[in-house]
């Protein structure tokens, strides 16, 4: 079961159960697919029959692919009692996430999980009828204890570190605050492996429809458009019997943290800054940024500055990866929205960003070019560009943030002493002085201009 059915689930971890069953090697795993929020994507898979359409997009070409791995899927806010007997299920083994982080309700600063939250306990409150992703895993883990059925293993696909470990705590201490005995139970007998997922799949346009049609002749309500690189790392750790993914590309391994964090730290990490830094200067799109020699420079020179950084990584070199990373990010077939990197940039830019700078300043090493990603943030916040262009902001903190950033103008004091997203950085005073001196030049010369001088800079660090 996968819950939280969207494109990027159905452009990677469906496109891998559907290779199993495509290459024969196991009729033993399907997948039933469930969906929280859309209404939409019910009706898309349903008049479907669950069939929908994956394009590889690159410069070498298009390559379409009809999924047919999804047997069953449900609405949950419609369909609960659907999404629970397919959880109590004995042949369900794996529940596979793409939930967001923040509906772990798990504070990444701290670990713990926020047993306040209201909409944990109005659920609770309603026993046996859950509406979000962890009320509905606790709710079937239980009805499966009570029936004697062993439990399944649960994989978090969400972009947040040790997803495995914050899985764990988010449906343990759900459960605790329900039933101490159940709580015991799954952590006995519920595997929570991390995982590290990576394929870049765009929202689905109107014309990516008319498209698919016009191209493949093939009539779909809601096709998936992505890249042809995908990988999945999976911590080697299952309760009730292991899919063969491995037979289809998928990496097992004992420890899934490095690959997570070289992840986190080049790719998203350079999707955030492209897509603050970029959307300033006026650009849309990921490719029209690569594009421009300058950032194209910016996101080669922000990843090696971040490579000393990383711990090893079995089996890969950072110098090939990073390569065809860039490759990736100017792949002119994908146009992925600088819109939707920006999403989320409180909870993105701490993990991805932040980490590796204070790690830069404690070591003595360069951080400039990784300031500047924080600048573009800090920046953007304000809602318009370098030209006065709105600029959305899509973030569960967005109204604080703006109000902040318009308050401080090019003085970042007010954004980061709010220490949820920045820690204690902003007791850094030499830091926060320099991140004051990059905005008052971006408010002055515009935000491609400062990216070049910093590259500039780092060029003369170098040398010297």
């Amino acid at each position: 079961m996968h819950i939280s059915v969207g494109s990027f689930h159905r452009s990677h971890q469906a496109v891998y159960f559907d290779d199993l069953a495509q290459r024969g090697i196991s009729r033993d795993w399907g997948l039933v697919g469930v969906g929280l929020h859309r209404p939409e994507m019910r009706e898309a898979l349903t008049v479907q029959d669950g069939l929908y359409t994956v394009v590889s997009r690159s410069a070498a070409g298009d390559e379409a692919r009809v999924i047919g791995v999804i047997g069953r899927y449900h609405y949950a806010p419609e369909e609960g009692d659907g999404v629970l007997a397919a959880l109590a299920d004995p042949r369900t083994r794996v529940v596979t996430l793409t939930i967001t982080g923040y509906a772990y309700h798990v504070d990444p600063r701290t670990g713990l999980f926020d047993e306040h939250d209201p909409a944990a306990a109005a659920e609770l409150a309603d026993d046996g009828h859950p509406t979000s992703a962890l009320g509905f895993i606790v709710e079937g883990l239980a009805r499966r204890r009570a029936a004697g059925h062993p439990g399944f293993t649960v994989i978090s696909c969400d972009n947040v570190p040790d997803n495995g470990s914050m899985t764990r705590t988010a449906v343990v201490s759900y459960a605790r605050l329900r039933d101490e005995s159940l709580a015991d139970w799954i952590d006995e007998h519920v595997a929570f492996p991390s995982s590290m997922v990576d394929r870049i799949t765009p929202q689905t346009t109107t014309r990516d429809r008319d498209w698919v049609e016009e191209t493949f002749g093939v009539d779909d309500r809601w096709p998936v458009i992505t890249e042809p690189f995908s990988q999945w790392i999976i911590e080697d750790t299952f309760c009730n019997g292991r899919p063969p993914l491995d037979e289809v590309g998928v990496r097992f391994v004992d420890d899934v943290r490095p690959y997570a964090l070289m992840k986190t730290r080049l790719l998203n990490a350079t999707h955030c800054a492209l897509g603050h830094l970029g959307s300033l200067a006026g650009l849309r799109r990921m490719d029209e940024a690569m594009a421009d020699p300058v950032f194209a420079a910016y996101a080669d020179r922000l990843m090696a500055s971040v490579e000393p950084l990383l711990p090893p990584v079995g089996g890969i070199d950072l110098g090939e990866y990073r390569a065809v990373l860039l490759e990736r990010f100017g792949n002119p077939k994908i146009g992925d929205s600088l819109e939707r990197l920006r999403r989320a940039g409180s909870a993105k830019l701490p993990r991805h960003v932040l980490s590796s700078l204070r790690e830069a300043r404690a070591a003595g090493l360069p951080h400039e070019l990784l300031l500047l990603a924080v600048a573009g943030w800090c920046r953007s916040l304000r809602g318009v560009d370098d030209v006065g262009r709105l600029l959305r902001i899509d973030d569960p903190m967005g109204e604080r943030l703006h109000e902040l950033a318009v308050l401080g103008g090019t003085d970042p004091r007010a954004l980061l002493f709010e220490r949820s997203v920045f820690g204690t950085i902003g007791d850094d005073a030499e830091l926060v002085a320099e991140l004051e001196r990059v905005l008052e030049a971006m408010e002055r010369d515009g935000t491609r201009a400062v990216v070049a001088d910093a590259l500039q800079a780092s060029d003369a660090i170098l040398t010297a």
